[in-house]
């Protein structure tokens, strides 16, 4: 059955349907970067708390800025803009449901004023993002805006004619002001530390240069709170819409698969009203940082220790690492011994416990999570998820050789041929530069570690992970991934 507002109710009878009308909503989000996790998270939680009659005029109106968004508007433009939430877990309690809080979706290729004029109008009250680590051009080396970035330059060249989120967030804002609009939130909802305060220095930073009045009305005006913010949601396969098609009878042309697990804790700091969020299970804070310190260092830390160790195995999903008892007991030994002695006490969690739930998560044989989903972007996501904890071993004088193991499989990873001698493509938009930082086996230690965007100063200048890490990189090439886990492990 094709999903659409005219097929609803001849949809299986297992499937849960929106419990409001769609013509009743009424849009007060605009979301930039329309995802398969933005559709498995902030659409989700907004979608259940219109379930309960609630927050009708919070719909969402997706915005895209890259050229390949306007597939995805297709797909979701031809089924009216619903789209099926499919979880797939290791029991039977999962869920499949039809979401609708998703009404529309611009496209910047389309007409930039259009979309400044969405941005800017009232109705909208929060702009969310989900644009990617590398989307907030801050130098993780610095932590400064890069604002030499040939599309930042055209944006600031052009205010009228953005590319950017920056460009168009900042046409928006000066509409407002002008109009005497009030301002929106604007909330990141993308895996990085920090992510609001992130998101206004960015801003700030790009405004600024742009219009230094407008910098001034938008740091007392905008809100940026923080969130910590996870779900498990792959890449949507060929064989997920088939198994969609054939266990319910739907024919979704772009559903989103997810694991069960899900959870939002947002820091409550909205300055132009927000839905009730917390009626449907997310957790509001004055400071999310516990909470993100743990997600970031204890999840994504974890992902990222596992993913190029096993894509250099030959593995290709998450839990086929997870089926490896050497790989699980690689992964409790670098959450237990390298990151836990460095979180502060989370309120309300249990750290054992949530330790002992990743280890499910990841173990989740339905979901299928691509490791090459998990491998993208190495070069963005190893600033945010990885050096952190390392920098902290090196300060404490710390043992470093499972966290060089990681920082070594990704060397080796950047090769392109896995340990079986077959060859892949790296997701990473600088994987050319990356590649040629690895292309001397003789030269790595120097051209790799001495990136400051990605390695800081402290990690090349650290005589004992530097032995750790050729100690990596040389057993990775002479013994492979399995004996070297073992020998790791024996330290």
């Amino acid at each position: 059955m094709k999903l659409n507002k005219s097929n609803l109710n001849r949809l299986a009878p297992e499937v849960a349907l929106p419990a409001y009308t769609l013509s009743d909503t009424r849009q007060g989000i605009a979301h930039i970067g329309v995802g398969g996790f933005h559709r498995a998270h902030q659409a989700y939680y907004t979608d259940a708390l219109m379930n309960t009659g609630e927050a009708l005029d919070w719909a969402i109106c997706g915005v895209g800025l890259r050229a390949e968004d306007r597939r995805a508007r297709d797909d979701l433009k031809e089924q009216d803009y619903l789209f099926t939430l499919f979880e797939l877990g290791d029991t039977d309690d999962t869920e499949v449901r039809v979401i609708g809080a998703i009404r529309d979706m611009l496209l910047a290729e389309d007409g930039a004023e259009a979309l400044i004029d969405k941005l800017a109008s009232p109705e909208i009250r929060i702009v969310s993002l989900t644009i990617t680590e590398g989307g907030y051009c801050i130098d993780d080396s610095n932590g400064e805006f890069m604002a030499h970035l040939p599309q930042i330059q055209h944006d600031l060249s052009n205010p009228n004619a953005p590319r950017t989120v920056f460009g168009f967030l900042c046409a928006a804002l000066a509409k407002r002001r002008a109009a005497g609009t009030p301002a929106f939130t604007l909330m990141s909802c993308d895996n990085l530390p920090h992510n609001g305060a992130v998101t206004r220095k960015a801003l700030l930073a790009f405004a600024a240069l742009r219009d230094a009045d407008l910098r001034d009305w938008i740091e007392r005006n905008v809100s940026f709170p923080n969130a910590m913010v996870d779900r498990i949601t792959p890449m949507t396969s060929i064989q997920h819409r088939l198994q969609l098609h054939d266990k319910h009878s739907i024919d979704d042309a772009w559903p989103v698969v997810c694991e069960p697990f899900v959870q939002w804790v947002l820091e409550d700091k909205f300055v132009n009203g927000r839905p009730a969020w917390e009626k449907v299970g997310v957790q509001f804070t004055d400071d999310v940082t516990p909470y993100e310190e743990m997600k970031i260092k204890l999840l994504n830390g974890s992902h990222l220790a596992l993913t190029y160790l096993g894509f250099l195995k030959g593995y290709r999903f998450v839990h086929e690492t997870m089926n490896d008892p050497l790989f699980v007991r690689y992964m409790r030994a670098y959450m237990d011994l390298d990151v836990t002695p460095q979180l502060a006490p989370v309120p309300g969690i249990d750290l054992t416990e949530y330790k002992n739930t990743l280890v499910a998560r990841f173990s989740n044989q339905a979901i299928a999570d691509q490791l090459e989903r998990v491998c993208s972007d190495g070069s963005s996501k190893f600033p945010k998820f990885t050096v952190p904890t390392l920098n902290r071993l090196i300060a404490d004088g710390r043992e470093t050789k499972r966290v060089a193991l990681v920082v070594a499989a990704w060397a080796l990873y950047l090769k392109g041929v896995d340990e079986n001698g077959h060859t892949y493509t790296i997701p990473d938009p600088r994987a050319a530069f990356c590649q040629a930082l690895v292309a001397d086996d003789a030269l790595i230690t120097q051209r790799l570690l001495e990136v400051e965007e990605i390695f800081g100063t402290a990690i090349p200048r650290s005589p004992e992970f530097v032995a750790a890490f050729e100690w990596c990189c040389n057993s990775l090439r002479e013994v492979g991934v399995t004996q070297t886990l073992e020998r790791v492990l024996a330290v």
